[in-house]
């Protein structure tokens, strides 16, 4: 008797992709080398090359792993650590950071990281240019913990702010998101930010134009400008939310 046929060995999957979202499940990611890098896996879940305005990607960072030499592009940079360890540098500053921990590095900051752990670090790296404002002043390097960040309540839903909001230094957030089950934006949203989303963990239902996506632990969504949307949560979860505000 012939085994049965693995999942997704004709093609199918929950991956989708339009001019102005997609959705990427984490199994169809492929990996990614960069130079300047060592002991480091890149999965790319979205980039200028798709549409976005920024890049986004898991870093994975081998015991003794991590860049060669500063990067110096002049882009700003986010990294947040989701297991092991990292040791961030920007600049003169430098911290290890846990889980739950970030590193804001402005435009024409040195990023530089090691894994000096003893397991595999896997993080969360958002880089894209900066949109400078007249008159207003860049925004500094940053380094914290979800756990230390603002939190906001409202009807079953939390938010915690890692970088702040109203801030017109920054040209972007990123917030942590939190559903209880059940519960919901309470409206179909439309604006100019872009957004992109990865699920920490949980499930639940995204509204993306007028289709629902089924999204679970791992899962990366983009969102374009003016896309409608609207989430639903059928299980606690969390999203790390980076969203754009298209200042300037």
């Amino acid at each position: 008797m012939s085994s049965p046929i693995p999942p997704g060995i004709i093609g199918h999957n929950r991956a989708w992709l339009t001019p102005h979202y997609a959705v990427f499940p984490p199994a169809g990611i492929m990996d990614s080398l960069l130079p300047g890098l060592q002991g480091c896996i890149l999965r790319f879940m979205t980039s200028p090359a798709m549409g976005a305005r920024f890049s986004q990607a898991m870093l994975l960072v081998a015991p003794g792993g991590g860049t060669s030499a500063p990067i110096d592009n002049n882009l700003q940079h986010f990294l947040y650590v989701l297991s092991g360890s990292l040791e961030v540098g920007a600049g003169k500053k430098k911290q290890v950071l846990v889980p739950g921990g970030f590193a804001y590095l402005p435009a024409g900051s040195k990023l530089a990281f090691r894994n000096a752990g003893d397991d595999e670090a896997r993080a969360l790296w958002v880089k894209r240019p900066y949109t400078a404002v007249e008159g207003v002043a860049p925004p500094k390097a940053k380094f914290g913990h979800r756990d230390d960040a603002p939190r906001e309540d409202v009807l079953g839903r939390w938010r915690y702010w890692l970088l702040g909001t109203g801030d017109m230094s920054m040209d972007f957030e990123m917030n942590i998101m939190g559903f209880g089950p059940g519960t919901h934006f309470h409206c179909v949203e439309t604006h100019v930010m872009e957004h992109g989303l990865y699920m920490l963990n949980g499930q639940g239902l995204q509204l993306l134009g007028r289709d629902w996506h089924e999204i679970w632990t791992g899962d990366f969504v983009w969102m374009g400008s003016y896309v409608p949307q609207q989430f639903y949560g059928t299980c606690l979860l969390y999203t790390s939310d980076a969203a754009d505000e298209g200042l300037g």
